[in-house]
């Protein structure tokens, strides 16, 4: 039996989590233990107080991104999803994303959140372009094409002609398949 005072095991299993793990109180990162600033390329100390802006591309994506989990968050405190998140130096990884709200009337006051790589290809860089990986990242959420237009601000005929491209970008024959292909090994582009 352990002899270390229980506060100091939970920061050891904090700090030592097999999964990347970050409390976040109106969006901005309080704490986060090593393996979230390893998976996103930053010095932990330095994510202390930074707005979670920081990972993603835009302004618009970190806006339109808040929206999408807080009915689960505020109906049950859970939410999860697959997406992409920005890295240090601009690469991007597919996540499984989850989300508890300590604050369910007010989900995005405080949250825990993780985050896991997705296959062994999830920290190389992908070659999508901005509009790619927004549809991409509404097909992981398992958007349709007119779900994803309306988020997007596009008609439902754009979304399919990316998505038709990108079906041909990595020689897939369907949704299922191109994002098994740009989260699972042998990642090309």
């Amino acid at each position: 039996m352990s002899t270390e005072p229980l506060d100091d095991a939970a920061a050891l299993a904090f700090d030592h989590a097999p999964v990347a793990i970050v409390l976040t109180e109106h969006r901005v990162i309080r704490s986060c233990n090593a393996p979230f600033a390893e998976l996103f390329g930053y010095d932990r100390a330095s994510l202390i107080g930074q707005s979670f802006r920081l990972l993603y591309d835009s302004e618009k994506e970190f806006e339109d991104i808040r929206d999408i989990g807080l009915g689960p968050l505020r109906d049950a405190g859970l939410y999860s999803d697959e997406r992409l998140i920005r890295r240090r130096g601009g690469d991007r990884i597919w996540c499984r994303f989850r989300a508890r709200t300590l604050t369910p009337e007010s989900p995005l006051d405080r949250l825990v959140m993780t985050f896991a790589p997705l296959g062994e290809a999830a920290a190389a860089p992908l070659t999508l372009t901005s509009r790619e990986r927004d549809v991409v990242a509404g097909l992981a959420r398992g958007g349709t094409s007119k779900e994803i237009a309306r988020q997007l601000g596009l008609s439902p005929r754009s979304v399919e002609d990316v998505r038709a491209r990108l079906l041909r970008k990595f020689e897939v024959r369907n949704a299922t398949e191109l994002l098994a292909r740009l989260t699972g090994p042998g990642l090309s582009g």
